[in-house]
């Protein structure tokens, strides 16, 4: 009997650990091609019910949402990154700020431009936080890349 509660306990175990393992956003990277030379690169972040990802400009306190482009001289960003979505700002006491945040999904556009009519790629991250009404998980960063022709 013994041996079967051990058993039992062991096999419980990575089930319970990856219980813990919160990932309440998921993205999708994608591209719309504007005319020869100018596209939209566009990252859409999906959250999960009850949490909530700050917007790039989120007030004080929190991460808010930051991309970063790899250089690359055959591509020029046009502009800031663009947020589309249901922006909500409400006072946050954990942070003693208002705050500026999405839910449900956001998509972020950046328009880039492609110099010169080779084929080259446009690489980058995006780093973010997400917070609950009980807590906050720590920033995240993700990497992207899409082939521009």
């Amino acid at each position: 009997m013994k041996k079967l509660l051990v058993a039992l306990c062991l096999f419980a175990l990575p089930v319970l650990a990856v219980a813990q393992d919160l990932d309440p956003v998921k993205w999708a990277f994608s591209t719309k091609k504007v005319n020869a030379t100018t596209y939209d690169v566009i990252a859409t972040a999906t959250i999960e019910k009850g949490w909530h990802l700050y917007a790039q400009e989120a007030g004080e306190g929190p991460v808010p949402t930051t991309f970063k482009f790899a250089k690359n001289p055959l591509v020029a960003a046009t502009g800031k990154v663009k947020e589309n979505g249901k922006l909500k700002k409400a006072f946050d006491k954990n942070f003693d700020s208002e705050l500026k945040y999405y839910e449900n999904s956001v998509s972020f556009v950046q328009r880039v431009t492609v110099k010169g009519k080779a084929a080259t790629k446009f690489k980058g991250s995006v780093e973010f936080m997400v917070c609950d009404d009980h807590q906050c998980l720590p920033p995240t960063q993700v990497d992207f890349a899409f082939d521009l022709k």
